[in-house]
């Protein structure tokens, strides 16, 4: 009868209290085991051997990728640096840019000057009809052909002439430059000593003549080549005391180059 009562009143209890019951009986106390499994493994690496591969940092790279890139602000010196670099290039540019510029201009007018000085000369020229005889104190005779419309040419111009001489006795002509494949003779005023032919005579007759103008001029020996001659080579021998006569013609006087 008592077993029966104690079997009743267990069955009066209330489910929750059952419940309660039931699972604190029933359920088994963790084991070691369990309980490693619920925390994360540490995995356990020998020191002495290196990993064959490095995810954690790839994995960082990746991400490193998708991140916007830090603003770095650029010191003073580099940023002055490239400025000053900048300038220098584009002011230098410029500086030969308007240095070429100006030679061409240079070039440019100088060529319309020389254009204009010859258009003037060509105008002024004119022919003489009726030439005379001029005899100067120093003993030159000559007659005026043509009279040079350019300018006449001052001690240390240069001078670029033609100019035809030969021997008054004999006819002999030891200079010719006039003609199509000859070049002309130049000189600068009161260099020494002549070449080609060129005696005092010439140069003193030269002063007085202009840029486009021509003469015939007979020149005394004494400002020709004088009591002994010259030998101009090749076979041209000026004898000793003799008349030369000579046929100028100025072509173009301009500053001689420095």
């Amino acid at each position: 009868m008592a077993t029966v009562s104690g079997s009743v009143s267990f069955l009066s209890l209330p489910p929750t209290k059952l419940l309660h019951l039931s699972s604190s009986s029933q359920s088994p106390s963790p084991s070691p085991s369990s309980s490693s499994s619920s925390s994360p493994q540490v995995p356990v690496t020998n020191p002495s051997t290196k990993p064959q591969s490095e995810p954690p940092i790839q994995s960082i790279s990746v991400k490193s990728q998708g991140l916007p890139k830090p603003k770095v602000a650029a010191s003073a010196p580099e940023t002055t640096d490239w400025v000053a670099s900048t300038l220098t290039r584009r002011f230098g540019l410029g500086a030969g840019l308007a240095w070429a510029g100006f030679l061409a201009i240079g070039v440019l007018s100088e060529q319309i000057k020389t254009r204009l000085e010859a258009s003037q000369q060509e105008a002024n020229t004119k022919d003489v009809e009726e030439a005379k005889e001029v005899i100067l104190p120093n003993g030159i005779r000559y007659y005026e052909t043509r009279i040079g419309g350019g300018a006449p040419p001052r001690p240390g111009d240069l001078v670029v002439i033609d100019l035809k001489g030969q021997v008054e006795s004999s006819g002999q002509v030891f200079v010719d430059t006039f003609g199509v494949n000859k070049k002309p003779l130049a000189l600068v005023m009161g260099s020494r000593p002549y070449t080609k032919g060129m005696c005092e005579g010439v140069e003193y007759v030269l002063r007085s003549m202009k840029a486009g103008g021509k003469r015939r001029v007979i020149v005394p020996p004494s400002l020709g080549f004088g009591d002994k001659g010259a030998d101009l080579g090749s076979g041209l021998q000026i004898p000793p005391s003799a008349t030369l006569e000579f046929i100028v013609q100025v072509d173009k006087v301009s500053i001689a180059p420095a």
